[in-house]
């Protein structure tokens, strides 16, 4: 149970017993259960769904839903988001973008990030709310975004001299996490939606690697900022995939 705890504690607001006692070492084992953790915020989701549509119209719904989502995870990625696009758009150097991301402050690139993506997923949430597939879609994906960090992780390293909230997963996450997780991840995607479980799973794969990539070239590495970035990226592209394959 400490690695569930530590998990839940990490990745939300959600208070759990011992929270003030876990370390980056606890964090690092907790990646096992991320995809626990994601489907956990997920139903919480599902069930606050079920309130909210179809009493209210889709896209008030939708946005709602985000608000809730922001609110369990204490906004976490979307400061991940925001801090990355200042970072990349306003830094020239390394030191530059690594600096930029430590400030609180939310520049333009990181307000027009937030609009487009906040944005996106509304959009595409209210579609699928009004299809009726919406609750697949708020399970997985933030199953898969948690996944995510993970996959990382285990094969990025963290671009920081100084350790941040990132470098728990990067210091301490090993192969029985790594794999542990992508067990999991993939039992639940499937279970949830067959092989087109494998079509998300694969686009979320890629989208990481690239990000990741990218933030190798840049930084050197990711951070809690990137990783926070690409879960909403991540999260994004799930449901727009998901509506692409309603609409077939």
């Amino acid at each position: 149970m400490r690695r569930l705890f530590a998990g839940i504690a990490f990745l939300s607001r959600i208070p759990v017993p011992g929270a003030a006692t876990f370390d980056a070492a606890d964090v690092g084992r907790a990646t096992l259960l991320f995809p626990v953790v994601g489907a956990l915020l997920g139903g919480l989701l599902v069930l606050v769904r079920h309130a909210l549509y179809p009493a209210l119209p889709p896209l008030v719904a939708a946005f709602l839903l985000l608000a809730v989502g922001a609110l369990l995870t204490g906004a976490l990625h979307l400061d991940g988001l925001a801090d990355m696009a200042d970072g990349f758009g306003g830094g020239r150097t390394k030191e530059d973008v690594l600096r930029i991301m430590r400030d609180h402050l939310i520049g333009a690139y990181g307000a027009v990030a937030l609009l487009l993506v906040v944005g996106l997923k509304a959009s595409a949430l209210a579609a699928l709310l009004e299809r009726g597939q919406a609750d697949g879609a708020l399970l997985v994906a933030p199953v898969l975004g948690r996944w995510a960090s993970v996959f990382q992780g285990r094969f990025l390293p963290y671009a920081r001299r100084s350790g941040g909230l990132g470098s728990a997963i990067t210091d301490h996450v090993g192969w029985m996490e790594w794999v542990g997780a992508t067990l999991l991840t993939l039992g639940g995607v499937g279970g949830l939606l067959g092989w087109w479980g494998g079509v998300v799973f694969g686009g979320v794969t890629a989208v990481s690697a690239i990000q990741g990539a990218w933030c190798k070239t840049r930084i050197g590495g990711i951070t809690g900022d990137t990783m926070g970035a690409n879960t909403e990226v991540c999260e994004a592209l799930v449901f727009v995939v998901l509506l692409g394959w309603g609409e077939g």
